[in-house]
């Protein structure tokens, strides 16, 4: 009762918050950011209050408090306020209603649920504009189907089907705990989380993996034997480094051109190939 009766307030305080003229817009705007006059600003802040309140009711959808909304807006308001060149001749509203619009939208994408949707500016459009346009559709002549639905919606948004039909399932349903009992709060056939499935290799796979991956590198160390130390320290350089040296950086380094470097590392290869052939054939088909 104490925030619905703080938010009412707050909403009467921004209605009757005089307008202003554009010469005094301009001037506040000026006095800003010519003198840094923190009383212009909140001043013309203050003006467009309205313009955040009315704002702020067109999220009202997602469920969250109005009190809240209206507090990020504000911050978009200041934010505009002080980014705001009044030598453009754009009225300051127009302006600053990009800048309410993101907080607003950022605000809700962080909270409306546990589960962090998409952040890009195609899962941000797709977002707020699902339930306006699948409304329309509804309410069209054609009836259509949920397929056909997301399709039009797809190709209205430029986002995949697979993304309109992910984004509807969790704006249709609600964030449930993955601790929450199966069967009801007094069974005891587990918590979700218990039948989710993994997809991290099986242990015997992990183990195979590790023998193979250490065998690999053994042979790989005795087949290194066969080279030269030249061959050795190009091959190092360009095939076992991470950044991986360019053949013109290794000729500068060798006194050598770079054509040689490349002929040196291709005949390098092959006595690699031939060396891994006896003891491991799968493994030279990775060494080229």
């Amino acid at each position: 009762m104490r925030t619905l009766t703080a938010d009412r307030r707050m909403i009467k305080i921004a209605m009757e918050a005089p307008y202003l003229e554009r010469e005094e817009e301009h001037a506040l705007a000026t006095a800003w950011r010519n003198d840094h006059d923190q009383d212009a600003r909140n001043k013309i802040a203050m003006s467009h209050m309205r313009l955040v309140i009315s704002m702020a009711a067109k999220f009202r959808n997602f469920g969250l408090p109005m009190g809240d909304l209206v507090q990020e807006g504000h911050i978009g308001l200041l934010e505009a306020a002080a980014r705001f060149e009044p030598s453009r001749e754009v009225r300051f509203s127009t302006y600053a209603t990009w800048w309410i619009r993101a907080s607003m939208q950022d605000y809700v994408l962080r909270n409306w649920s546990i589960v962090r949707g998409g952040t890009s500016s195609a899962q941000k459009a797709l977002f707020f504009n699902l339930r306006r346009l699948r409304a329309r559709l509804a309410q069209g002549d054609r009836q259509l189907t949920s397929q056909a639905m997301h399709e039009e919606i797809a190709a209205a948004l430029g986002v995949s089907i697979a993304d309109v039909q992910t984004m509807d399932a969790r704006l249709s349903g609600s964030d449930t705990s993955l601790q929450a009992p199966v069967g009801g709060a007094d069974s005891d056939g587990g918590e979700r989380l218990d039948f989710l499935a993994s997809d991290a290799p099986l242990p015997d796979e992990q183990v195979s993996d590790m023998i193979d991956g250490e065998r690999a590198r053994i042979w790989l160390h005795d087949a290194m034997g066969a080279l030269t130390e030249r061959e050795m320290r190009i091959i190092r350089a360009r095939r076992l480094s991470e950044e991986g040296a360019t053949l013109e950086e290794l000729g500068l380094d060798l006194g050598i051109s770079k054509e040689r470097v490349r002929q040196i590392e291709t005949r390098a290869l092959e006595k690699l190939r031939a060396a891994l052939a006896t003891k491991a054939p799968a493994l030279t088909s990775v060494v080229h």
